[in-house]
């Protein structure tokens, strides 16, 4: 007889997120502030009655509802110990919380028990002390979906519970809670988690686990859990599977990654947006039909743009932006060099389409074509100019839009003449006449007045035309510093030395200068200096209006006036 082989008995695979939840506060992770609070709360016995946690999924707020009911209800491993933030994971409470089969400890999922039936079950048993642990919890699990009955009803309990009793909510939704309530509670806003914490975390799991996955494909997964530390391990735990047992490249790479997350190459997207900036059209819907036989959902291709030009933008106000650690080298090159060449009003018009595009694309029967048909527009309008270069450009034509002109009478002789100028012979002549008198103006040859052409604007000679070229674009504030603050020491093409006054912005030097190179297109050099300067322009307008004898005059009739203001007074006609 044959004996048959043993059978291996079956063993539950458990989640990554459930596994490795956080048994201890030390385990939350990127949450130190509600974590350095609690545990000086329980320290010190300043305990609440009831808590509000509040934030995104996925950041911790059930587990922390929990780790409070462990940390209260912990009694050591001796079984003689009290309140602690550090709970021994051993003893019976400890253990039963963490199985979620504590008597004393009774979570509720408020988005499936709403009514007021269903609270008032609940709030029967709070006059009854713990059967066994040292404070009975009730744990209301998305409490904003709870009916305003039920908060009525929840209100007078939570105000005054009994000393035994404590209330812990958790909400994604915190705007929807009364105030009425949220008064009762201490509230924790559980921040989203960094993409560098949730990159650690995911690193030691994966380590834990056997598995070995590339740091920019951590990056990636990282990124796409928006924050949610379960999100992220989810995402991971599908990763993982992405090396088969036995494989001889175990290694999950960026590429495995992006394709199951039906992202776009991070370097294609830079290519999409570049070719479509530059107008090339096709080489832009090519790169998309293949990032979309490849895999990538055109949503999230759109979304990759948009996340892509916020990025370009931010390093033009922000260049110090491109030094995060979390960027690859090779974005952070090709950054640079997109937002140094890419204007601002480019960046924002591309970001404003974008978005506009987005939005069609979701309800569009077919994202696809929406997505090419906003890549379309976004390619035609990048030859469109931005409105101060339109404004330029029609300054150099010399033209302006002009209301036809009433003929005088010289223009009127001349066109006389060169009418009467034309042959005639017979019949056929008088139709030739009366053909050429019928005949477009541009027919006749007839001498034109010359093109009134519009100046150039004035160079910049003074520190005065310079107050007069930030008024004439709204840079009062900017204005008003040159004009009271600032001494100028020398003064020429390109370069400016000032002495601003004591309380004077640090920043004035660098202001100027950026605003000089962005609307006369050269490059201005504004350092300051420790010499005294010439005084300041409000100085030297109140100098001038008093050597004037109308107002010499005024000053000695009344003793210790002084001039506060000039005002320059246009005359009316």
């Amino acid at each position: 007889m044959t004996d048959k082989p043993a059978l291996t008995p079956k063993v539950s695979y458990q989640v990554l997120a459930r596994k490795y939840r956080p048994t201890t506060f030390d385990d939350l992770v990127g949450q130190e502030t509600v974590v350095r609070t609690l545990t000086n709360a329980i320290a010190s016995g300043r305990l609440a009655q009831a808590y509000m946690l509040t934030g995104v999924r996925g950041t911790g707020k059930t587990t922390t509802a929990r780790l409070i009911a462990r940390a209260l209800n912990c009694i050591g491993p001796d079984g003689d110990g009290g309140a602690t933030a550090l709970p021994c994971g051993v003893c019976e409470h400890c253990r039963s919380i963490a199985e979620d089969r504590h008597v004393d400890v009774l979570e509720m999922d408020a988005a499936s028990r709403t009514g007021v039936d269903d609270i008032r079950e609940l709030l029967d048993g709070v006059r009854y002390r713990p059967t066994s642990a040292r404070t009975k919890i009730y744990i209301i699990d998305e409490v904003h979906m709870l009916s305003n009955q039920a908060f009525n009803a929840l209100l007078k309990t939570l105000e005054e519970p009994p000393e035994c009793v404590k209330f812990i909510f958790a909400t994604t939704e915190i705007r929807k809670v009364p105030v009425t309530v949220l008064s009762r509670c201490q509230r924790f806003d559980l921040r989203r988690i960094s993409a560098e914490h949730l990159s650690a975390l995911f690193k030691g799991v994966a380590e834990n686990e056997g598995a070995q996955i590339a740091d920019e494909a951590l990056a990636l997964i990282a990124r796409a859990a928006d924050g949610s530390a379960r999100d992220g391990l989810s995402v991971l735990d599908q990763a993982i599977s992405q090396s088969a047992v036995g494989d001889e490249t175990p290694t999950v790479s960026e590429a495995q990654v992006r394709d199951m997350l039906g992202l776009a190459d991070r370097v294609q997207v830079f290519d999409l947006l570049d070719s479509v900036l530059r107008g090339d059209v096709k080489n832009g819907l090519d790169l998309l039909a293949h990032q979309y036989t490849s895999g990538a959902d055109p949503l999230v291709v759109l979304q990759d743009l948009l996340e892509l030009t916020h990025w370009l933008t931010r390093l033009k106000v922000a260049p110090d932006g491109a030094d995060d650690a979390l960027v690859a080298e090779a974005e952070r090159t090709r950054g640079k060099d997109m937002s140094a060449v890419l204007s601002m009003p480019v960046l924002t018009r591309t970001w404003q389409m974008l978005l506009k595009g987005l939005s069609e694309a979701r309800s569009a029967p077919m994202p696809l074509q929406a997505v090419e048909m906003t890549l379309v527009r976004l390619a035609y309008s990048a030859d469109l100019p931005t409105p101060e270069d339109a404004v330029k450009a029609l300054g150099r034509q010399g033209r302006t839009p002009k209301a036809p002109a009433q003929s005088s009478p010289a223009s009127s002789a001349t066109t006389a003449q060169a009418t009467a100028t034309m042959p005639t012979s017979g019949s056929s002549g008088g139709a030739a006449s009366a053909n050429m008198a019928s005949a477009p103006m541009h027919d006749v040859s007839i001498d034109e007045p010359p093109a009134v052409t519009l100046e150039e604007p004035a160079p910049l000679a003074s520190l005065a035309d310079v107050v007069a070229l930030c008024e004439l674009n709204r840079e009062a504030h900017l204005a008003g510093q040159l004009t009271h603050t600032v001494h100028l020491v020398s003064f020429e093409r390109g370069r400016i030395e000032i002495r601003p006054k004591e309380g004077t912005p640090q920043d004035v030097a660098g202001k100027l200068g950026a605003f000089l190179k962005e609307k006369t297109g050269e490059r201005w050099v504004v350092s300051v200096s420790n010499n005294a300067g010439d005084p300041t322009l409000h100085e030297q307008e109140i100098t001038k209006a008093a050597s004037d004898p109308f107002v010499k005059s005024i000053l000695d009739s009344f003793p210790g006036s002084a001039i506060e203001r000039v005002t320059k007074v246009e005359d009316q006609e």
